[in-house]
């Protein structure tokens, strides 16, 4: 029997004991009789005596990192969300409506115009959303995504009675049950979207752009179908059946045939009932869930860890599309493509240690798209080359340019360092005979087309870019020289590993030896030749040489002072960062041992202050949806845990202070050995290694004292001491080693105990407010940045003659948002209905307050500044607030009032989705407000349409 196959077949919690010289054991309980080894003797009396016992109840564990929700999400980054890898859904509430969104979005929906480029030819393109329109108001709701079940469930309450549903992706299946009761007649409405790219949001297609046809609607046997023929070729399709309480949905894409509604259509009839769809899904969930764990004392960077591998898997599978920037959960951004010269990278980080391969659409992808990969480049170098441009669709079309243009030309080489990643962690010989090698060496010979010797009997490399800095060095870009370097390397490591004679032995070699130097200034490493770190950079483009590709590490104390300084002025110039800014240091200076500074830099993605900050549901943005930093935090936690870089596996090699317990099991390292190792009250209690594929063991254990080391026979290992706290084990295939020192200690696998505790991830029910007091604002409205439909040239909001559309904003009057209430201002032709900063004193009625709430949005880019509240004893304050950008996304402190579906402009409607936002900002107490004074601003510019002050809560 499989593994997957005994996985899925138990499973009232995790029975997984593991048995020396043996396969995992399913469905047997702690404490249940124990097999027999066959090992005879006292060595069959020893091996049992050091088995691990799993003592992990996955279902009960599982349901304690849940996301829940407690309130109406209204936004995809507060949402919950579903996938199989290749069919994405959002949840959250219809815009402005009494509505429940369900997007529909599939992994392989895309345009087919490679010459309008990636972000609008070849971009994702949206298919549409449900929605699941009850007959009353909506009034509460009590929502659970479930890992175990990687399923939503929960209840709405209206006015007219409650909705219980469940619902959940499979096998490119949108499969829902809905029970109502006092709602029978609540209804699933699909709605098609236009086919257009993601950035119309943002920006005007380019010139001679023609938009897609519209779709078309027809019925057979029930089976509701939504066609879309694309300009470029080919068909989306989506076909959908409502019976009783049950409702089936799902897309299909054909390209460059028009035949996705047949395959969509059949998809649907040939669907399981709902009761054996359900068990297929969850039992592929169990089985994926019990192929790794990892337990921390922090329980929500616990829980954010499992939700990232639900998300991976929702996200991706081997075979499949190569993620999206988006992932497979489209909606209004600026990256509806594949990234190469960072995000894809991050996107798959963590599936190597979590033991998930089977999640690997990236390597699959770059196989199977070869002969695009060598169309890429200028058809000069098509004989030995391959490339990829910075971003692409999922069959990696994006031409590259030429060194000495200026262009950004590594990015195929980085993307195989990931390929490289999944070779090491499996010691495939297959994988990198058939795919990295033939694929890495097109890639590196593209640089070597272009490296020519100087006057120093260097080879230099001429001007390209480092992503995605805006200065290009004259030559020797720090980012190619690392990937030259470790391609170079990789390649002669693999050709002596796979016994070939290649040609270009003697060249690669020739190139390690007189590559140039990488260049360094007083601040360390530089961005090129002649061009210092002197801006501040999202990226570590310039510092790849030391994490991930270890070229420069920790281990060589020669080179230490050198990335100390490094890592520290990158991190010191912080005016362009990111989220994956603060993740990329947390890695960093886990290399260094430093888990405490990691640990600093990995909360401060999540710290809901910050500029970038992880969102509700564990998403992230950069002017859009973007996937890959919730993703590259996950890896950065595994960074903290276990390394296998360098030849040697290091078991909690940076844990933080913090973090006095930890558990490991089947965790997959470089060199393909699963480690399991515990750690209590700060101590490392022992460290189990099995080998899959018998490479050297090097092993970095952290224990103190005399080692003892057993194998899975009960023998003593054969242990070699290489100094620095490494020793060299001989372990076969197959085979399996446990070292500790001292007594041996209780070999229990288990979840620690919780000693940060922490809310759940989702969105918690709004405590009840305290008494509101709206403010009479109309002595200083400034601003017209509202029009209506018929009149979109009235009002200017922004500067530049976009206005909110009327017939989507609250009436003039009195208005609640969350238990709020607001005075919304008139609007009409001419009337100013919106306050701009420009340092005016708002008077407001005398009392004792708790916060000020305002609502309103900021125009180009978002506001951080501060009010100055004036008390009745004479004395001021400053209360510092952020206000997001009209196009923007909330932060910590503030959520969404509305979302408009689009904008008025001069020239008409325009597709940015703008918002109104309410901003809570705290005041004294116990002091009575008399005024508030707004900055004086320019631009980015304030703009409040109402405010309130909010009382004690009772």
């Amino acid at each position: 029997m499989s593994r997957r196959a005994a996985l899925g077949s138990a499973f009232g919690g995790l029975a997984l004991a593991l048995l020396p010289g043996g396969p995992a054991a399913a469905g047997r309980s702690a404490g249940a009789p124990e097999p027999e080894t066959g090992v005879p003797g006292q060595a069959a009396d020893a091996a049992r005596a050091w088995r691990l016992e799993n003592r992990t109840e996955l279902p009960g564990f599982l349901k304690e990192q849940d996301l829940l929700w407690g309130r109406m999400p209204k936004a995809w980054h507060e949402g919950p969300f579903l996938g199989d890898g290749l069919l994405g859904s959002m949840v959250y509430q219809e815009p402005n409506a009494n509505k429940i969104r369900f997007t529909v979005q599939h992994g392989r929906v895309q345009d087919h115009r490679p010459e309008f480029g990636s972000g609008w030819g070849t971009c994702r393109l949206p298919v549409g959303h449900l929605t699941l329109d009850p007959v009353g108001a909506i009034t509460d709701l009590d929502w659970r995504l479930g890992l175990w079940n990687a399923e939503l469930t929960g209840t709405v309450t209206t006015t007219a009675g409650t909705l219980r549903f469940v619902a959940f992706v499979h096998d490119e299946l949108l499969v829902a049950k809905v029970e109502a009761t006092g709602e029978e007649q609540a209804r699933w409405v699909f709605h098609p979207a236009t086919a257009l790219s993601p950035r119309a949001a943002s920006e005007a297609p380019p010139a001679g752009y023609v938009p897609n046809p519209g779709w078309s609607t027809t019925t057979t046997d029930g089976v509701e179908q939504v066609l879309q023929a694309l300009a470029g070729g080919g068909q989306t399709a989506t076909a959908y059946r409502v019976r009783g309480d049950h409702l089936l949905l799902t897309v299909a894409h054909s390209f460059p045939s028009a035949d996705a509604g047949a395959a969509a259509l059949a998809r649907i009839r040939g669907a399981a009932p709902y009761g054996t769809l359900k068990t297929r899904h969850r039992r592929w969930w169990h089985d994926f869930y019990g192929k790794s764990f990892v337990s921390l004392p922090d329980q929500r960077l616990q829980s954010f860890y499992w939700i990232q591998l639900y998300k991976l898997a929702a996200a991706s599978r081997a075979g499949g599309p190569v993620m999206a920037t988006t992932g497979p959960w489209l909606e209004p951004t600026p990256w509806p493509a594949v990234w190469w010269n960072l995000n894809v990278q991050l996107e798959y980080w963590p599936i190597y240690g979590s033991n998930h391969l089977e999640l690997d659409s990236l390597t699959t992808t770059l196989d199977q798209n070869r002969r695009q990969l060598i169309d890429n480049v200028p058809a000069a170098y098509r004989h030995d080359s391959a490339g990829v441009g910075r971003s692409s669709d999922m069959f990696a079309t994006r031409g590259v340019g030429t060194p000495g243009s200026g262009a950004e030309v590594g990015d195929l080489t980085w993307a195989l360092h990931n390929v490289w990643l999944t070779y090491r962690h499996t010691m495939d010989d297959a994988l990198l005979r058939d795919t990295l090698f033939p694929l890495l060496r097109r890639a590196i010979n593209y640089y070597l087309h272009f490296l020519k010797p100087g006057a120093d009997g260097r080879l230099h490399l001429p001007r390209t870019l480092s992503p995605e800095y805006p200065v290009i060095p004259p030559q020797d870009t720090t980012y190619d020289l690392a990937l030259i370097r470790w391609g170079c390397r990789t390649l002669l490591e693999s050709a002596a590993r796979l016994e070939i004679v290649d040609p270009l032995t003697a060249r690669w070699q020739e190139v390690l030896a007189k590559l140039a130097d990488y260049p360094v200034d007083a601040t360390g490493y530089m961005i090129g030749a002649n061009t210092p770190y002197a801006q501040s950079h999202r990226h570590y483009s310039h510092l790849l040489q030391i994490y991930p590709l270890y070229l420069v590490n920790w281990d060589q104390k020669e080179n230490r002072a050198l990335i100390e300084k490094s890592v520290a002025h990158w991190q010191s110039l912080t005016g362009a960062h990111r989220g994956y800014s603060f993740t990329g240091a947390a890695s960093f200076y886990a290399m260094m041992g430093r888990g405490d500074t990691a640990l600093a830099y990995l909360k401060g993605f999540f710290d809901p202050a910050g500029r970038f900050p992880c969102r509700a549901n564990t998403h992230y943005a950069e002017g859009g949806p973007v996937i890959e930093t919730p993703l590259s935090a996950a890896q950065s936690i595994h960074d903290l845990l276990c390394q296998s870089w360098g030849g040697i596996v290091r078991v909690f090699p940076a844990v933080p202070t913090a973090w006095r317990d930890v558990t490991l099991h089947d965790f997959l390292t470089q060199g393909a050995f699963l480690v399991s190792a515990v750690r209590q009250a700060g101590t490392t209690r022992f460290v189990r290694v099995k080998s899959l594929a018998g490479e050297p063991l090097r092993l970095r254990h952290g224990l103190a004292g005399p080692l003892t080391a057993v194998l899975d026979d009960g023998s003593p290992a054969e242990v070699k001491d290489l100094g620095d706290g490494v020793v060299e084990i001989a372990l076969g295939k197959g085979r399996q080693v446990l070292v500790h020192t001292g007594e041996r200690p209780e070999l229990v696998i288990a979840p620690v105990p919780i000693g940060q505790p922490g809310a759940a991830w989702g969105l918690p029910p709004i405590p009840p407010p305290g008494p509101t007091t709206p403010v009479d604002l109309s002595a200083h409205l400034d601003n017209d940045g509202v029009s209506a439909h018929e009149n979109m040239n009235d009002g200017d909001f922004d500067g530049s003659g976009y206005t909110y559309p009327a017939e989507e904003l609250p009436q003039p009057g009195p208005f609640t948002h969350e238990g709020l209430t607001f005075l919304f201002p008139a609007y009409g032709d001419g009337v100013r209905n919106n306050v701009t900063g420009r340092g005016q004193t708002i008077t407001v009625p005398a009392g004792r307050y708790a916060k000020v709430r305002m609502v309103g949005a900021a125009n180009s880019g978002a506001v951080t500044a501060s009010l100055t509240a004036t008390y009745a004893d004479g004395s001021t304050a400053q209360v510092p607030f952020t206000m997001p950008d009209w196009g923007g996304q909330p932060g910590a402190g503030v959520t969404e009032v509305l979302r408009c579906t689009h904008r008025h402009g001069r020239s008409g409607a325009h597709t940015l989705r703008v918002g109104l936002f309410e901003v809570q900002v705290a005041l004294a107490p116990a002091k009575e407000l008399r005024s508030l004074t707004l900055p004086t601003l320019t631009r980015p510019q304030l703009h409040v349409f109402a405010l309130s002050v909010e009382g004690s809560a009772r």
